[in-house]
């Protein structure tokens, strides 16, 4: 017995050893990956400007993880054609590109849903291309359920206007998140093609994890198996999903030697606190994001986020010449020197009161931003009359949620504040770049 207990002591230690040792692996390649990341490119004083005489020779939409939330695909749909129907510099909308989790385990009756969906609402003029996510890879019968479904094979070219769209889904390698070699080969070898064709014109691709360590959420939600198939294609722009992170994070959009970009979500929200992801704080479900995409034949391309809970644009990326790699503008140390930090106005206030569960809601003035940037994360603490810190955390930015009002808003326990009593609250505003504010102090009395 002792001989079998120091045998699996054994083992498990090995086992230990190995994941702890994984982990480190991780550690160091996310930091080297990211001291590389912040090393690169050039800084500008000031991030390009969409031209007015800009005209488009392509447009398309682009969405992502819809987890059967069609009406939201429905509404991204109507929304598009409503919106360039009767544009008067580039009428219409070219193509809708859906990349992936568009179901929850991948079953047949979703992909029903799904495609009904898109029959209903997509023109038969216009081009419709759907990849397949992890969840879809969720069930053995992919390909098949796949074949049935859309019209077109699960990897795909397809060229509109003379651009190129590779759609990318890959094949199921040891587990839902990893791709076969053969899959990755041939998704190399369409992407030089198209670069044999493109002249001056952009590469599009589309798949549904991150290439890992370029866009918001990528260190986590990704597959490192794309770095090498992208590396060193500047023409390439690549769309992908499945972290469900924010597209107005202005992460979202990176470039080293080609041009990534994190499409959001049409269901949920995911964010990350003090860098550890799996957040879902409040209003996340509130999630309908997509991108609207223009490109003109000289390697001109803009990029927009569109919330269709609040119909509006919220970020406008323009990249002025794909095929100049050293002027690329999107790059994290470009981005990270644009950023600035958070300030609170002087009139900022604070206050408390009850809410439905018995709780204190306590509200205090936003810090303001420049245009594309973010307060990502507010430090808190609350002291009492006696100034002994009474409560401490991070509370995440609810930049996400497009709206008009001007309050950020945190609850807290009905145990931790009594009704009558004076309390100052500190708050420090942190932006995506890791900028703070001055800190500022509030204070309020509870009712």
């Amino acid at each position: 017995m002792k001989k079998v207990l120091k045998k699996i002591g054994k083992i498990f230690g090995i086992t230990l050893g190995c994941i702890l040792g994984f982990v480190a692996l991780c550690c160091i390649v996310t930091l080297g990956w990211g001291a590389v990341q912040i090393s690169r490119g050039n800084v500008t004083e000031v991030l390009p400007q969409t031209p007015e005489d800009f005209t488009p020779a392509v447009r398309f939409i682009v969405f992502t993880d819809t987890h059967n939330e069609n009406e939201n695909v429905a509404d991204a749909i109507d929304t598009a054609y409503k919106l360039f129907d009767n544009d008067e510099v580039y009428e219409g909308v070219d193509a809708f590109f859906g990349l992936g989790d568009f179901s929850s385990i991948g079953n047949e009756e979703d992909y029903k849903a799904f495609t009904d969906t898109l029959k209903e609402h997509v023109r038969e003029d216009t081009v419709c291309i759907n990849v397949n996510g992890n969840h879809e890879f969720k069930h053995e019968n992919y390909k098949e359920i796949f074949e049935k479904y859309f019209p077109h094979d699960l990897n795909t070219v397809t060229e509109i206007n003379g651009f190129t769209f590779i759609g990318f889904s890959g094949e199921r390698s040891l587990t839902e998140w990893t791709f076969t070699p053969k899959s990755l080969k041939w998704l190399s070898d369409e992407i030089h093609k198209a670069e044999e064709t493109a002249e001056n014109k952009p590469v599009f691709v589309f798949q549904h994890p991150h290439p890992f360590g370029t866009v918001y959420g990528s260190t986590i939600w990704c597959t490192p198996q794309l770095n090498p198939v992208f590396a060193g294609h500047n023409k390439v722009i690549n769309f992908s999903g499945h972290s469900h992170f924010p597209l107005n994070d202005p992460r979202s959009i990176n470039q080293t030697t080609y041009t990534s970009v994190g499409v959001g979500a049409m269901a949920r929200f995911e964010l990350d606190k003090n860098y550890i992801v799996g957040q879902h704080p409040e209003g996340y479900e509130d999630a309908a994001q997509f991108c609207v995409v223009e490109a003109d034949n000289d390697g001109s391309v803009r990029v927009r986020g569109y919330d269709l809970l609040s119909d509006t644009f919220f970020c406008d990326y323009y990249i002025e010449n794909i095929n100049e790699q050293e002027s690329f503008p999107y790059t994290y140390k470009n981005m990270k020197a644009n950023d600035e930090v958070p300030v609170f106005a002087d009139d900022s206030e604070a206050s408390a009161r009850l809410d439905e569960n018995g709780d204190y809601r306590i509200s205090f003035t936003h810090a303001n931003m420049p245009d594309g940037f973010i307060v990502h994360e507010y430090k808190i603490s609350i002291s009492d009359e006696n100034g002994k810190e009474i409560y401490k955390d991070n509370k995440i930015s609810d930049y996400y949620i497009i709206d008009d009002i001007d309050t950020q808003g945190l609850t807290v326990s009905k145990d931790t504040l009594q009704s009558g009593k004076a309390y100052t609250l500190t708050v420090t505003a942190e932006s995506a770049y890791h900028l703070y504010s001055e800190p500022i102090e509030l204070t309020f009395t509870v009712d």
